[in-house]
């Protein structure tokens, strides 16, 4: 069967890639007080340029961090630590474009890496062995070799396996595949998948929630939006499809078409790869009986999907040919025990295999 996304786990937004560079370190945002004392009360603080220079502390809590919530929030989703972001106003407040320099300085190597990021080591001299050529990473891989360092470096990680036994579903993809083309979608196994996974989320809330190591807590989360991981020519883009469990199959066929599309036309705003629970990556339409994704910080599973086959089952005192699908889930061993992780992906394989479940519990 065709699918249509990629590998891998989430990139972080393009445009943390693409702005302008950080500014220098002799002039970092001026969030502690002046050493010089103050005479009235009243009295404005020295200007900034008047002021020592001293790196942005890290603070704990995160919300001493003159910055909004929108650009925490943004500053999360690409990986990067807020209470490092120097900020460019007199007050040194964080802005979103902040964050994107400070993301393409830390891409370039002109800053310190995210908290828990491991360091950079330089390369062996490769000329000595003979010829080599060097070429400069896209905005995208960087940013994709970053976010993914650091979830990997974050995130204690533990991979699940099982698979589902879709010989049932088939015939029904393929038969109500022509009304989803004439509705403007594609139904793949991909689309069906999101929805079931909807359903799952809502079956155990806590996959659908986010770390706060911070301050020692767990969001827990009231909505239900799937990134989709798709492969193109620059590398690996994950749009968010929102409010999976309040659309039908056929919506989500059509709106993954259109996001993939958008993916691999360059057309994908930032926005529109952010605020997801939960990711789900295809390897199908390429290969292969299995993989362990990395996780999407800061969600805390992953989803992944290899190419189903025709396989000899046991089943009623006889072999048969059945249609097997893999499926593997990596989560975050901090919030989630081995035994909700097989749970979780049972529940997701039965729902495959027999999606009136969705109907009764989803």
């Amino acid at each position: 069967m065709t699918l249509t996304v990629g590998n891998g786990a989430s990139a972080a937004a393009e445009p943390a890639a693409a702005a302008a560079s950080a500014p220098e370190p002799e002039a970092p945002a001026p969030v502690v007080e002046s050493a010089k004392p103050a005479t009235p009360p009243a009295a404005a603080p020295p200007p900034p340029a008047s002021r020592p220079a001293a790196p942005l502390p890290s603070r704990s809590d995160g919300k001493s961090v003159p910055a909004s919530p929108a650009v925490r929030r943004f500053a999360r989703e690409i990986g990067i630590d807020v209470a490092q972001v120097p900020g460019s106003d007199e007050a040194g407040r964080i802005s979103i474009e902040d964050v994107k320099a400070y993301s393409r300085s830390v891409n370039a190597g002109g800053q310190t890496a995210p908290a828990g990021a491991p360091a950079a080591r330089a390369l062996p001299d490769f000329t000595r062995l003979g010829s080599v050529r060097s070429e400069p990473m896209s905005g995208i891989r960087k940013a994709t070799a970053t976010h993914m360092s650091y979830c990997w470096s974050t995130i204690p990680h533990v991979a699940q396996f099982d698979q589902a036994d879709i010989t049932e579903l088939e015939p029904q993809r393929k038969r109500f595949s022509k009304p989803v083309e004439a509705a403007g979608g594609k139904l793949t196994i991909t689309a069906i998948v999101i929805k079931v996974l909807a359903a799952a989320l809502k079956k155990f809330p806590q996959f659908n929630v986010s770390v706060d190591m911070a301050n020692q807590s767990i969001v827990y989360k009231d909505y239900f939006n799937i990134g989709v991981a798709v492969d193109t020519d620059r590398g690996l883009l994950v749009p968010v499809i929102r409010d999976v469990d309040a659309k039908s199959i056929v919506d989500l066929a059509i709106e993954l078409g259109q996001a993939a599309e958008r993916a691999r036309d360059r057309q994908l705003g930032a926005e529109e790869m952010q605020g997801g629970c939960m990711t789900v990556t295809n390897l199908g339409g390429i290969g292969g009986i299995g993989f362990t994704p990395i996780v999407n910080w800061p969600e805390v599973a992953i989803l992944g999907v290899a190419r189903g086959s025709m396989q000899q089952v046991w089943r009623n005192d006889s072999f048969q040919p059945r249609l097997i699908l893999p499926l593997s889930l990596s989560y975050d061993h901090r919030v989630i025990d081995g035994a909700d992780g097989a749970r979780f992906l049972r529940w997701i394989a039965e729902a495959l295999e027999n999606p009136f479940v969705i109907s009764l519990e989803g």
